[in-house]
């Protein structure tokens, strides 16, 4: 029976969507036919509709009772066109064989539209890299790249695995992995992702992650989760249909019994076919997750999206999510007259350019990007463990580092000094004291800089009704700074995994829907944890991207009011999607019962909701209701939706 089963499936869909396109328009132009002129052909051409559209939806119920006895539409369905047959309704059993296969079709352009932009990522994995050896270049299979291998790239390629640039600089596309069109420049020691296109230069690279551990497959294994079938909500509707079978065909049973016309029985069955509710909210989550897909979000399950909705807190980490997660100079200070504060920040440069303290990796990096200069060469540089560097820079004995390396050195640290540095430090700075010839000569202050996008995210998700709050493992005088800037008004600094946890935690046993949002390995716990958790998926480490329901490819946390407004349009679109199903029925079984519905009518009335549903969930992979609720007034929101043709909504 099973092989019987599995070859009426692969006939089934052979062909796929282009066979189904030409057996409806050849259904299309026989129901014409019948409608018109039955006498152009020996038998009613109706008859060409039932064939084609009619027999997979009666294979499809027959596999589905033997294989699984899963009761569904397609069991109702094929009742109907038995019925319709038996009564020679040849033109009802014919339109609705046409239009259920016609919903179908709907269904799935719709989805495989919403999921268009996510599934392209699959065709961007790179086939080859040209690996150098001791006999030279040579082209293997990417997934065959092994960590510590040095290969090269040439303008124009595809980067096949995530790693660092060894010789030569060149601009990267990286709009596969952030969005962003604009190439972006890279030398020597920056790190390129896996997907990304070389732009111009060529450079070797050696390989950090390959095979399944690379930023492209690592998105690729997200794509490939997105689901909309493990909603809860999509298991709801399915209980439903499997009822609304059995109930329709006792109503059915019931009208031919009382009023002994079996036209109205078969009407009911038509009628009462619940496709627009099965296909309600399937077609919603995916169009859902199309939409969020274009704004730099990709989603594993749709019951993250329905979990979504319902969130009433949202907790952040703040270190790369909030903020950049790297340190900037912030402030230069020179306490000394005969020292400017530019010669204070290049003499700072200069010691820690051999450093590999991510302060001093900091500095050096500030220097070059503000000032635009060449570093100032040194001589007889040590690195002290926990303290700091000396060296020598035009004769000059400098010593760069913390407190205890002054103290150290017998350094003077005057009182007034102290009170300026304690303010930075109540800020949350991290400080690095520079002395020149055995005299503090100034300081700078270092600090993890706010996104640029995040004030006005965190205000936008207060008007959405989402409280945010701030977690971190950062002492209490950093979180306060950033938690003001950010005007968050709930923060629990100095939290180690566990604390996290037990925070959420906390928010759920007052039934409170909690939202986490994380980028570190020390995350991942608190992002299980939540209702719905969200990594940052470009800064992200692989463990937390794992553990989350959403990622953001891109980092742009400006766009999380788009993804709670889209979650919240969402359960709307299902709940309208379902009411109009259900309503409809409701009034066509009522119709049907008291005669005034034929099957030919019937069929009409009830496939045409199911298209309504589909049309009406298909709106949400355009929808714009998140932004023009933001904008300044109703003219620039228009401006907006139409620049980016999408759906235009005012409130």
């Amino acid at each position: 029976m099973k092989k019987i089963t599995d070859k009426l499936e692969e006939l089934l869909e052979f062909g796929g969507t282009k066979r189904d396109i030409l057996f409806l328009v050849i259904s299309a132009v026989a129901l014409l036919i019948s409608i018109f002129d039955k006498e152009l052909l020996p038998f009613d051409p109706a008859w060409v509709a039932i064939i084609l559209c009619g027999i997979p939806i009666i294979l499809e119920a027959v596999i589905g009772l033997v294989t699984e006895f899963d009761i569904k539409a397609d069991v109702l369905v094929s009742l109907a066109l038995i019925a319709s047959v038996l009564i020679r309704e040849d033109f009802a059993a014919g339109e609705v064989a046409f239009i259920m296969q016609l919903g179908g079709l709907l269904e799935e352009l719709t989805v495989a539209k919403a999921r268009a932009g996510i599934e392209k990522l699959v065709h961007l994995t790179p086939q080859t890299a040209r690996v150098l050896t001791e006999a030279g270049e040579k082209t293997i299979p990417a997934e065959q790249v092994k960590v510590g291998d040095i290969f090269r790239v040439l303008p124009g390629e595809t980067v096949p695995v995530d790693g660092v640039i060894t010789s030569g600089q060149t601009s990267v596309n990286q709009a596969v992995m952030t969005g962003e069109s604009l190439p972006v420049d890279k030398t020597v020691g920056e790190e390129v992702s896996s997907g990304t296109v070389n732009q111009f230069g060529a450079f070797e690279m050696k390989a950090s992650k390959v095979g399944e551990d690379s930023s492209i497959q690592r998105m690729i294994r997200l794509v490939q989760s997105a689901d909309a079938g493990k909603a809860k909500i999509v298991g709801l509707a399915d209980r439903w249909a499997t009822w609304i079978v059995v109930i329709a065909l006792t109503a059915a049973a019931l009208t031919w019994l009382i009023s002994g016309e079996i036209i109205r029985a078969v009407t009911i069955l038509v009628v009462f076919c619940p496709c627009a509710l099965v296909l309600a909210t399937p077609t919603a989550i995916m169009a859902a997750i199309g939409n969020a897909t274009k704004h730099g979000f990709l989603v594993r399950e749709g019951d993250a999206l329905e979990r979504l909705a319902s969130v009433k807190k949202i907790t952040f980490d703040k270190t790369g999510t909030l903020t950049y997660g790297t340190p900037k100079v912030v402030a230069v200070r020179s306490v000394l007259p005969e020292w400017k504060e530019g010669d204070i920040y290049g003499y700072c440069a200069a010691a820690e350019q051999l450093s590999e303290h991510p302060l001093g990796i900091a500095v050096v990096n500030c220097y070059r990007q503000e000032m635009k200069k060449e570093l100032l060469s040194t001589g007889q540089f040590e690195m002290i463990p926990g303290r700091g560097v000396s060296c020598e820079v035009d004769t000059h004995t400098i010593l760069a580092g913390n407190v205890d390396m002054l103290r150290e050195n017998r350094i003077n640290f005057p009182a007034d000094v102290e009170k300026q540095t304690e303010e930075f430090l109540n800020q949350g700075c991290t400080m690095i004291y520079v002395a020149i010839d055995k005299s503090l000569a100034g300081y700078l202050a270092l600090a993890d800089t706010v996104r640029s996008e995040s004030a006005e995210m965190i205000d936008k998700l207060t008007e959405l009704g989402v409280e945010p709050v701030l977690l971190t493992g950062d002492h209490e005088n950093a979180a306060a700074a950033i938690a003001g800037q950010l005007h968050i008004r709930e923060v629990h600094a100095s939290c180690l995994p566990e604390d996290k946890l037990n925070w959420i935690s906390k928010y759920q046993q007052k039934q409170e829907k909690v939202c986490m949002i994380g980028d570190g390995i020390n995350d991942a716990p608190a992002l299980k944890k939540a209702d719905v958790g969200i990594a940052m998926g470009g800064v992200g480490s692989d463990i937390a991207v794992d553990a989350a329901d959403i990622a953001l490819v891109d980092d742009e946390v400006k766009e999380l009011p788009h993804l709670i407004a889209l979650s919240k349009r969402m359960m709307i679109t299902i709940k309208c999607n379902l009411s109009f199903s259900m309503g409809l029925n409701f009034l066509a079984i009522v119709l049907a019962i008291t005669g005034i519905l034929n099957p030919v009518v019937g069929a009409l009335v009830h496939n045409a909701g199911s298209i309504v549903v589909i049309i009406n969930s298909a709106l949400l992979l355009n929808n714009c209701a998140s932004h023009s609720r933001y904008f300044s007034d109703e003219l620039e929101a228009q401006i907006f939706c139409k620049k980016y043709k999408r759906e235009f909504y005012w409130t």
